[in-house]
């Protein structure tokens, strides 16, 4: 028996998959990433953007037609948003289920999928919803540990899709760590930051309980609320923490930032980073801009250019704003020109590019500890602890190693082995 799992969009949704990857292993099934012929078809999709949830609906039809003849599933945020739009798309298409309770989708394979339905469901208050340990195919292991989002940016669906803020318990986010073999665990979620447990416990209990762990622990996304004394001394207090984060910003501008319905102020933003650099002087900290939003104005969009040499980002991902039915944002406001968004957004790509050239420079002939990852035949890359991504000019082992930068390379830098 043949499956394939194939996932759009975020790292939950990929750590998702890899739940039911394991599942269907457990019943046999031989599974694959890639889309083909198959007994079995998931379709893990995205609803981020409009053009993630099109690419959804588009990639459905095309595993419907590369199935051969085998049924479809399709499940995550897009079916969330818009079930009919899926179930219609193709005679094979059986099951579609949205953000919540993947682990069903387990429970109908075993049942034969006799009948073709849509079981749409809410996310069940403060309840987590368990699934399989996920399988992990490499060197870095993504260890979900909340899901939903209590926020409500004005222009984003997810809360409405993914539910409200949910954890996981933490004993159980400490033993899959424990137990996995990857030399490195990012802990992700849709909204890391706000991470309590049933028990009360918080994101700083979580690290000091990872503390003593012997793979580096790297955090996802987070959002600058997590960033007190508190959380940076439990990091600075572990055994192998990565000082990178990944600190949303979206907007520069803190008549922006209120219309999104962001809670602090760029002062707020660029006071945390200066405590991340205090605790981690070599940290990295990269971020997400969304560039056009509604109420943006040309000053406004100076802010975030400027925001990003302030804050010394080591590297930006900036993309145009793009309306989604349902938000606030959606409701209240008026889309600037698309021309407009596009020429910002190289603009301020161009300013990120120099941005992190200089935060590179900055590291060379510093010794870094380096997760070897692949080898092309004639560089082995992999990242470093502040997540830069590093080049060595000989095949070696997957066990860390310790490296010093020499040039700026490719993407990252090239380093030699100390």
């Amino acid at each position: 028996m043949k499956a394939v799992v194939f996932t759009l969009g975020c790292k939950v949704n990929d750590v998702e998959s890899g739940s039911l990857i394991a599942g269907l292993e457990a019943m046999g099934y031989e599974v694959s990433r890639e889309l083909g012929p198959a007994d079995i078809v998931v379709v893990n999709t995205c609803a981020v953007t409009a053009e993630a949830e099109r690419k959804s609906r588009q990639l459905v039809g095309r595993a419907a037609k590369l199935a051969k003849g085998g049924k479809v599933i399709v499940c995550g945020c897009a079916s969330q948003k818009c079930a009919d739009a899926f179930f219609e798309k193709a005679d094979n298409v059986y099951l579609v289920t949205g953000a919540q309770q993947k682990g069903e989708i387990l429970e109908a394979v075993k049942g034969g999928l006799t009948e073709k339905k849509i079981a749409i469901k809410e996310a069940q208050k403060g309840v987590y919803e368990d699934m399989p340990l996920p399988k992990c195919l490499k060197t870095r292991n993504f260890v979900k540990i909340q899901d939903g989002c209590n926020r409500f940016c004005s222009y984003c669906i997810i809360p409405y899709l993914r539910g409200r803020s949910r954890s996981r318990d933490l004993d159980d986010i400490v033993k899959e760590v424990e137990r996995s073999t990857a030399q490195e665990t990012v802990l992700t979620g849709i909204d890391v930051s706000a991470y309590r447990d049933e028990k009360g416990r918080d994101f700083c209990d979580l690290l000091r309980a990872l503390g003593s762990i012997d793979a580096r622990i790297r955090i996802g996304s987070m959002e600058v609320s997590l960033i007190t004394d508190e959380f940076l001394a439990a990091a600075k207090g572990m055994k192998n923490f990565a000082p990178h984060f990944h600190l949303s910003l979206q907007s520069g501008s803190d008549k922006v930032l209120k219309t999104m319905n962001r809670h602090y102020t760029r002062a707020e933003y660029l006071s945390a980073c200066q405590k991340i650099y205090a605790t981690f002087p070599n940290a990295s900290i990269t971020t997400d801009i969304i560039v056009g939003f509604p109420t943006e104005d040309e000053a406004d969009f100076e802010d975030s250019v400027r925001m990003v040499e302030e804050a010394g980002f080591a590297q930006i991902h900036a993309f145009p704003y793009s309306p989604r039915e349902g938000t606030n944002a959606y409701k209240k406001y008026k889309e600037l020109p698309s021309a407009l968004k596009k020429a910002r957004v190289e603009k301020i790509l161009a300013v990120g590019k120099a941005q992190k050239e200089k935060y590179l420079k900055a590291l060379l002939d510093k010794t870094l500890e380096m997760i070897p990852e692949r080898f092309d035949g004639t560089y082995t890359d992999g990242y470093s602890d502040n997540y830069v991504r590093l080049y060595l000019p000989k095949s070696v082992g997957k066990e860390p190693l310790t490296v010093r930068a020499v040039a700026l390379f490719e993407d990252g830098l090239l380093v030699e082995r100390i």
